[in-house]
């Protein structure tokens, strides 16, 4: 994006030679170039001004994995409360300890994907696991994924033949059948082998849009990381698959106190206030990155 602004204004800079004018041809060409970096950086803002639909997958690693994902759920649900948005869980899957295997939840408030969505990528948490009867030091890691939230299902055009969508009774707390008709709705991309749960709505009609709703919004933000890769000159797997080690952020509880952002450099000592939804420090930096 700043690769776009800086070319727009470059040659806004050169219309306004006196010039410009003289030869016809490239004056043309350069005022069709200006229009069309105008329509891409229009398209590559045009959903953070919307809502934001934000999954957590815990790393590899058990109950200790499971357990910080639902520790960043909690931090990104309490920063939701202190700005006063709506979150809406759409999927949970939980273990016996409270821990999510995954989580996904939509954050409806304007302007929330442009806030959120560089939180994209892995984070990572040291501390003397809760769940180790020596107190041994654990390393924990899970992947945060955010997408923006699509209104409607026409913002992508996927074709039928590429889905593959499958029903299921959704589920209360501890697993019990809350609904004896099949209501949950998984689907899958096949090409990607990209899937989206949903059981958050009423019927198994509601469920089915907002999954493809869902998948859109996938693809579209696998779309763009793969475009931006190729500017920079960069290669990005084919699948959904991202390193562990390529961590953008480090929570570590002990035997310090630090979380630091790899990307911008931002860090504190404060960790509690961070866990608590205090991210201003860390989402206002990471403005710099598009």
């Amino acid at each position: 994006m700043a690769d776009l602004t800086k070319r727009i204004a470059e040659i806004e800079q050169e219309m306004l030679r006196p010039d410009f004018w003289q030869d016809k041809d490239s004056a043309q060409g350069k005022i069709k170039e200006l229009n069309q970096l105008k329509e891409e950086l229009a398209g590559t803002n045009r959903y953070d001004k919307g809502d934001a639909i934000v999954t957590i997958f815990a790393g590899a690693g058990g109950d200790d994995a499971e357990d910080w994902a639902r520790m960043l759920f909690d931090m990104y649900f309490k920063w939701s409360l202190q700005n006063k948005f709506d979150l809406q869980i759409i999927h949970q899957n939980t273990n016996d300890h409270g821990g999510y295997r995954n989580i996904t939840f939509e954050i409806l408030s304007p302007g929330v994907y442009g806030l959120l969505k560089n939180e994209s990528g892995v984070h990572r948490l040291v501390r003397i696991s809760p769940f180790s009867a020596k107190n041994l030091r654990h390393t924990s890691f899970a992947l945060v994924e955010v997408i923006p939230r699509f209104a409607k299902t026409g913002e992508i055009k996927i074709p039928e033949e590429d889905l593959k969508i499958e029903f299921a009774r959704s589920s209360g707390p501890g697993g019990q059948n809350v609904n004896k008709r099949e209501t949950a709705v998984r689907v899958v991309h096949l090409p990607t082998n990209i899937a989206v749960h949903v059981d958050s709505e009423r019927s198994q009609a509601q469920n089915r849009e907002k999954a493809l709703a869902i998948l859109s919004a996938k693809l579209y933000k696998r779309a763009e990381e793969e475009r931006l890769a190729k500017e920079q000159g960069l290669y990005v797997s084919k699948t959904t698959e991202i390193e562990w080690g390529n961590q953008i952020r480090s929570y570590v509880l002990h035997p310090y106190k630090m979380v630091k952002d790899h990307r911008t450099e931002v860090e504190t000592s404060n960790v509690e206030a961070v866990l608590n939804g205090d991210l201003n420090e860390f989402l206002t930096a990471e403005k710099n990155l598009d």
